[in-house]
């Protein structure tokens, strides 16, 4: 369970992906959090893509696939905090707390649709939860994420 600032686990990746699974429990979601506002951008699960590109603060490539306390599942937004960094919700709300869940998503086709033209492979992946804008709990657990080649 986090009450803390987010906390985050990276992994390299040397592998061509286009497809990712992702293995998902959620047992409580951030009150009140909601990626479309700065004050209260704390999700339970962040899985984020990466395509680091020099100077990597200010020009990487980061697709964040979340689950929002609030915000619609399928949309699609800039964080409201990093300019880098542009989510997709992938669950919203509460009601599949509880649930082992699987989530799909083309890595290559959300990537043309968000920037433009279809990716190089990414380089790493971060796994986050997040809680401290919105000063409660998150609780969330993922595995196993998967990545395919086309």
């Amino acid at each position: 369970m986090n009450q803390r600032p987010a906390q985050f686990v990276t992994a390299r990746s040397a592998k061509p992906v286009d497809r990712l699974r992702i293995g998902l429990w959620t047992t409580i979601l951030p009150t009140g959090g909601d990626l479309r506002r700065k004050e209260t951008t704390d999700m339970a699960a962040q899985l984020h893509v990466v395509w680091p590109r020099f100077p990597e603060l200010l020009r990487s490539r980061i697709i964040g696939y979340v689950w929002d306390a609030t915000t619609p599942v399928a949309t699609i937004a800039k964080s409201q905090k990093t300019g880098t960094v542009t989510f997709v919700v992938m669950r919203s709300g509460s009601e599949d707390l509880g649930k082992w869940l699987t989530e799909r998503h083309n890595v290559a086709e959300d990537y043309a649709k968000i920037f433009g033209e279809f990716p190089d492979d990414p380089r790493a992946i971060t796994i986050s939860i997040d809680s401290n804008d919105t000063h409660s709990v998150a609780e969330s657990f993922m595995g196993p994420i998967v990545f395919r080649a086309p």
